[in-house]
C-alpha cells in the first residue's frame, strides 16, 4: 500500500510540476508562441525531461496527466483528439529518452551516474525526441501546420525551456544548501 502511495504522490507532483510550470510559462514567456502549443521558450520541457528522469513511469504518467490540463482545458479545449495526443505524446518521448539515458550510460535506475554533464547531454536528445513524437502526430493526423519550421522551433523551445528550468532548480538549491560554516 506505501508503495501505491508513493506511485500516486510522484505521479500528482510530476502532474501539478508540469502544471505549475505552463501557468510560469504564460506569465513569463506570453509572446514567444510560434503557434497554439509551440513556442521559443518552453517551460513545461523541464518537466517533461526531469520528471521521467527522477521518478521514471510514474514521472512520465504525471508529464501526461500534466499535459492533458493543459491542452484538454487552455490549448485545444475544442479537440480532445488534439489533446489526448498531446500528453501521450508529451509522455512517451521524454520517457523513452529516460531509458534511453539508463541504456547509453549504463545507469541504474537510482540514476546515481547521472552527472551534470550528462545531463546536459540528455537535453539536445530530449529536445529531438519530444519534437519529433508531436511532429509525427501532425503528420499522421493531416495538420496542415508547417511541420519543418514548427520542429524546428519546438526543438529549440524544448531545449532551452529545459535548461532554464534545470538552471533554476539549480540556483534554488544553491541558496537552500548550507553554508561550509553550517557542516562545522
Amino acid at each position: 500500500m506505501a508503495r501505491i502511495r508513493l506511485h500516486a504522490l510522484l505521479i500528482l507532483s510530476s502532474a501539478l510540476f508540469y502544471y505549475l510550470l505552463a501557468r510560469l510559462q504564460d506569465l513569463a514567456f506570453p509572446h514567444v508562441e510560434f503557434s497554439r502549443g509551440i513556442g521559443w521558450i518552453y517551460l513545461p520541457a523541464g518537466a517533461r525531461l526531469l520528471c521521467p528522469l527522477l521518478f521514471g513511469f510514474s514521472g512520465a504518467l504525471g508529464v501526461m496527466l500534466g499535459s492533458w490540463v493543459i491542452c484538454f482545458f487552455y490549448l485545444y479545449p475544442d479537440d480532445p483528439l488534439r489533446s489526448l495526443a498531446g500528453g501521450v505524446s508529451s509522455a512517451i518521448a521524454p520517457y523513452l529518452v529516460y531509458r534511453l539515458s539508463l541504456a547509453l550510460f549504463g545507469m541504474q535506475d537510482s540514476l546515481r551516474q547521472l552527472s551534470s554533464t550528462r545531463l546536459l547531454m540528455l537535453v539536445p536528445i530530449f529536445g529531438v525526441a519530444s519534437p519529433l513524437m508531436h511532429h509525427l502526430w501532425f503528420w499522421l493526423h493531416g495538420d496542415a501546420v508547417d511541420l519543418g519550421r514548427g520542429f524546428a522551433v519546438m526543438a529549440v523551445g524544448d531545449m532551452a525551456g529545459a535548461l532554464l528550468v534545470i538552471y533554476a532548480l539549480k540556483a534554488l538549491l544553491g541558496l537552500c544548501a548550507p553554508g561550509p560554516e553550517a557542516l562545522k
